[in-house]
């Protein structure tokens, strides 16, 4: 009986051996010459690569917010200079977001086709050739051309970046690191506000290439996306690729099987289409990406964004400084609904002639507190679900779906703005206030909870509700 016994015990230790077949079992040698067997909890013990490899790729979210922190505070220099009429400008600030839908609608098949570092190398190649036709401009066709470029890159590198990101990061940190999305985004944004007070409009154009120069760079220091490379069959890049961004001391056997049984469930479905993502299990995913999306362009941000020197100056207050003011903001704030409520007032009580010296002050306050509550919330919020909540066999093309939903939200926002700025600027910030309003019912309700899960973890949650 006991020798039985010693013989299944043999067999069970076989079959675990060959649970891991991608991973090459190693084991340390202590100086006795005895085998150490590869201790569990070490993941975290080298961090370095990770950290960079979140800053390479977040520098792609610098370069974003720098292209939607440029139009604002150069409008009256690139008018006055290139001889632009109002309608001419206005097609120059918004066609930013063109660019960017044909950019969301190519990102998720060609991150899937190409990989993740390449398709930010592109987007890179786009928005540094964008800002140096912008630089060189001297008519309306050529400032248009270099809009449309840096949009399509901005439009690749707010899908692929948040994705690349958490797909290299451990659980536990993914969460933050994924936040230094939006923090990025927000700093680009506010420096290109407060430079765009001191250089000329030339000038500036050529520091939206410094972001693009570092992710060029530093994309070939860093590893390639481990959950690709599983998906792409490359067994040995995605071991190397993986010890690389958890330190060659660190245990990565049970998240390199995890992976790795996760991309062969996910390899025995069909190619998903378009038309897949209105499937019983891709629905719940789907109505959560898109769903936030709406949320966060409809309530304003971007007619916000693109035209607060112009809302500070109908509101009777000085634009250069409100300027300033907002892009040292994102480090607080306080409430979407309540910000817009603020300026909403301001603009009511200026248009009756009540309390017209505390209304300029009113509206810059609505649109400080905006602003920070949407850096806190609503603006990281939907990237980040996104970057967790779709499975990675539909993570292409719904990634696709709902960055262009995204976009084209932000174009009928900047598009329709000033048209509701005419019909009533109170009722437009009301509008506003009510649609985040509606924003705090669909996340209450539909947003599931993602902190401290693999990504494995939050698509087997979300199958099962």
């Amino acid at each position: 009986m006991d020798d039985d016994q010693e013989i299944q015990n043999g067999e069970s230790l076989v079959q675990e051996e060959t649970r891991v077949p991608l991973i090459s079992q190693e084991k340390r040698r202590l100086n006795n010459g005895d085998e150490e067997q590869p201790t569990k909890g070490r993941i975290r013990e080298d961090t370095f690569m990770v950290y960079a490899t979140t800053f390479v790729s977040a520098c792609g979210s610098y370069a974003c917010g720098s292209c939607v922190g440029y139009s604002s505070p150069t409008q009256s220099a690139i008018r006055e200079d290139v001889h632009l009429s109002l309608a001419e400008y206005s097609m120059f600030g918004s066609i930013l977001t063109f660019g960017a839908m044909f950019g969301a609608i190519t990102s998720g098949k060609m991150a899937d086709y190409i990989g993740r570092k390449r398709t930010m190398l592109l987007s890179s190649g786009f928005c540094t050739a964008g800002w140096l036709f912008i630089y060189f401009a001297q008519e309306a066709i050529l400032l248009d051309i270099g809009r449309l470029a840096t949009g399509y890159g901005m439009g690749v590198f707010s899908y692929m970046v948040p994705v690349f990101i958490a797909e290299v990061a451990p659980k536990d940190l993914r969460g933050m690191l994924t936040t230094l999305c939006w923090v990025m985004l927000c700093t680009g944004v506010s420096v290109s506000f407060i430079l765009g007070t001191i250089l000329t409009w030339r000038t500036l154009a050529l520091t939206g290439i410094i972001p693009c120069a570092i992710v060029l760079f530093g994309l070939f220091t860093i590893p390639e996306s481990p959950r690709w490379l599983a998906k792409r069959g490359n067994q040995k890049e995605f071991e190397a690729s993986l010890r690389k961004l958890r330190g060659k001391n660190a245990d990565i056997f049970e998240e390199a099987a995890e992976i790795q049984d996760y991309i062969e469930t996910l390899e025995k479905l069909p190619k998903a289409k378009l038309l897949d993502l209105f499937q019983k299990r891709c629905q719940r995913p789907v109505t959560i990406g898109v769903g936030l999306m709406v949320c966060q362009q409809f309530g304003g941000i971007n007619g916000i964004s693109f035209y607060t020197s112009s809302i500070f100056e109908s509101a009777g207050f000085p634009a250069n400084v409100g300027t300033i003011i907002y892009a040292i903001l994102p480090i607080s704030g306080a409430g979407l609904v309540i910000g817009c409520l603020l300026t909403g007032i301001s603009f009511f009580l200026k248009e009756h002639g009540l309390a017209l010296g505390a209304a300029p002050a009113l509206a810059v306050t609505g649109i400080l507190v905006y602003v920070g509550a949407f850096s806190m919330g609503m603006g990281v919020i939907p990237w980040m679900m996104m970057s967790e909540i779709f499975p990675i066999d539909i993570k292409g093309v719904a990634g696709s779906l709902v960055t262009l939903v995204n976009w084209f939200g932000a174009w009928v926002c900047t598009l329709t703005f000033n048209f509701l700025m005419s019909w009533s600027s109170y009722g437009t910030f009301i509008l506003y206030a009510a649609i985040n309003a509606l924003a705090i019912v669909f996340v209450i309700k539909l947003v599931p909870e993602t902190k401290g899960r693999t990504l494995e973890q939050i698509h087997a949650a979300i199958d099962s509700s």
